[in-house]
């Protein structure tokens, strides 16, 4: 059974910094391209950064030059390294684990980020 749990969500201030956690389990890491999505309220989920089972990374347009993805593999977690934050990035964020071999997508239940004065 494959879990995705994410953390590091919180409170944070604008202009300030969160790290946030993907742990996947219950399979083999390296197999899984993992993504980060977000979704604020009344919008659509957007893709926020992902990052290959090779180290490939690609971002979405709010977060290029802002955020930072990086993975793992000893840990089995994916990280999601964001600076510089607005309110327009409070949104819960959402970790995405796909199994290449397989093509089966995962989801974890997601991590509130509030950004605010």
């Amino acid at each position: 059974q494959v879990q995705v749990v994410e953390s590091g969500g919180g409170l944070v201030q604008p202009g300030g910094s969160l790290r946030l956690s993907c742990v996947v389990s219950g399979s083999r890491f390296s197999i899984y391209t993992v993504t980060w999505h977000r979704q604020a309220p009344g919008k659509q989920r957007e893709l926020v950064a992902g990052i290959s089972s090779t180290d490939r990374t690609n971002y979405g347009d709010s977060a290029k030059g802002r955020f930072t993805i990086s993975r793992d593999n000893a840990r089995n977690t994916v990280y999601l390294q964001m600076n510089t934050l607005n309110p327009e990035d409070t949104a819960v964020y959402y970790c995405n684990a796909r199994n290449t071999i397989i093509g089966i997508d995962y989801w974890g239940q997601g991590t509130q980020v509030t950004v605010s004065s």
